[in-house]
């Protein structure tokens, strides 16, 4: 027992000393409990931060790309330009930014060229239930909605596009959802198009820069290394398993 939590106890005395001494007690205990676990909590990043420090260069460099994309919300004429659908480059970054540019480049690519056939297809389908009037039209959305969002997720069943368009797939189904159900209510449906379009493709242009140009972590660079030390260890292997023969 510490002794400062000694002395909190000595202090009470009577029935009622002794109960406001257990709690003082209970509280003691309970806050170095909760230090003893920010301490290992403490360690165990310092331990992860050590063993790959570009970890840490990621955590910031995620940092940085939000602040350089808020940029399009925080100036006027740029924010007026796009309106709401700024905050939709915050979400691309946050979303795309990986670990090593070739999966930064991947998600972006599949995120823009999602995004674009989404807006396009979801334009179309407007313009196509437009033709049915008020009472129709959000009858002949909601069964484009239906068939189409129904037919990407039963494609992400397929290995080839799970493997590699998973989440240009995901993308693909949220743009066009909210754009065709939107559409119902927004007059500028195009306008509203071009610009969610154009802020998913500043986020994607912010993380590149920041991937590629701020500490670049290559994965090449982690499956040459991990090759150089397979090679080490069989050449290890080899040359024991080389002078037990010679021994012999």
């Amino acid at each position: 027992m510490e002794p400062q939590a000694q002395s909190i106890i000595n202090g009470g005395g009577g029935g009622g000393g002794e109960d406001t001494g257990d709690v003082l007690l209970s509280c003691w205990e309970r806050l170095c409990s909760a230090r003893d676990r920010l301490r290992c909590f403490a360690q165990r990043l310092a331990t992860i931060a050590s063993d790959d420090p570009r970890r840490v260069a990621h955590a910031l460099k995620v940092g940085v790309a939000l602040n350089l994309v808020s940029v399009v919300y925080y100036v006027s004429p740029i924010f007026n330009s796009f309106g709401d659908s700024a905050m939709w480059a915050l979400l691309t970054v946050v979303v795309v930014m990986e670990f090593t540019v070739g999966g930064t480049l991947s998600k972006g690519l599949n995120r823009a060229f999602a995004t674009l056939v989404a807006g396009l297809l979801a334009i179309g389908a407007h313009l196509v239930a437009d033709f049915c009037g008020g009472k129709g039209e959000p009858i002949l959305l909601g069964i484009f909605v239906f068939v189409v969002a129904s037919a990407a997720t039963f494609s992400r069943f397929i290995p080839e596009i799970k493997a590699r368009y998973d989440y240009g797939v995901t993308i693909f189904i949220l743009t066009f959802s909210l754009v065709a159900v939107s559409s119902y209510r927004v007059n500028e449906l195009i306008q509203l198009a071009h610009q969610r379009g154009s802020t998913v493709g500043i986020g994607v242009v912010t993380c590149l820069f920041t991937s590629i140009f701020i500490f670049p972590i290559w994965a090449g660079d982690d499956l040459h290394s991990l090759t150089a030390d397979n090679l080490d260890n069989l050449a290890e292997f080899l040359a024991g398993t080389l002078k037990m023969h010679v021994f012999k």
